[in-house]
């Protein structure tokens, strides 16, 4: 009943109030981004909704549009600067999400969007985290935030599928909240910063590893 019914009404006055509340931070933050970013302070995405349905998220910009002489876009690593570092640490890059809720590409909890490239990858089971809206925050996020490699990040998704009820979209809400605050989870798990096609290539390559090193140990 939460999930089908209110989950969605939830999402949209909340987001609505947020807006609302927020427009006096949110007015600072697209004149500074314009300022810092040097143009367009909006970052628009292409990410996968429920049902897998495309959408753009949007985001304010974190990186620059710096170039080299020849055209070319510098590094990441260069292109983002303090600003963007501040707002990313902050989790304020995230605030025009509140958009995507209400127009209902989102949720204010639910499984984080990921890239279309990454949904190619999934096996049956971690597909089941698109059969709800993406979400703002979710169960992986107050979890472990990004620090999680993928096998543990699909499976706790997966969890929230599950168990979707309003008393853990309540807990992931508060938790989450305290995790931005104190910023933790800056150590990460091996893969957690790879895409879900690196992390499948080497899992495969630590089997085959693993395995020689079976048979090795047999022979002795």
């Amino acid at each position: 009943m939460y999930a089908k019914f209110f989950k969605r009404f939830l999402d949209f006055i909340l987001s609505f109030c947020a807006v609302i509340v927020l427009s006096p931070i949110l007015l600072i933050l697209i004149v500074l981004g314009t300022i810092f970013m040097r143009g367009n302070p909006f970052f628009f995405q292409e990410r996968p909704g429920k049902d897998e349905k495309i959408f753009k998220l949007i985001k304010f910009r974190t990186m620059d549009n710096r170039k080299d002489k020849d055209g070319n876009l510098l590094p990441d690593s260069v292109r983002l600067n303090k600003y963007g570092r501040l707002l990313r640490s902050t989790s304020l890059d995230e605030l025009p999400e509140l958009i995507n809720i209400l127009k209902g590409d989102m949720s204010i909890i639910g499984p984080r969007p990921l890239l279309p490239r990454d949904v190619e990858y999934m096996d049956e089971v971690q597909h089941q985290r698109h059969i709800v809206r993406p979400g703002l925050t979710g169960l992986a996020q107050c979890s472990g935030r990004n620090s999680m490699n993928w096998d543990v990040k699909l499976a706790t998704d997966i969890e929230y599928v599950t168990n979707l009820s309003f008393r853990l979209d309540c807990r992931i809400f508060f938790l989450t909240i305290v995790k931005v605050l104190k910023r933790e989870d800056v150590e990460f798990d091996e893969g957690a910063d790879m895409d879900l096609k690196d992390w499948n290539e080497l899992k495969k390559r630590k089997e085959v590893q693993d395995g020689v090193k079976s048979i090795n140990t047999c022979s002795k």
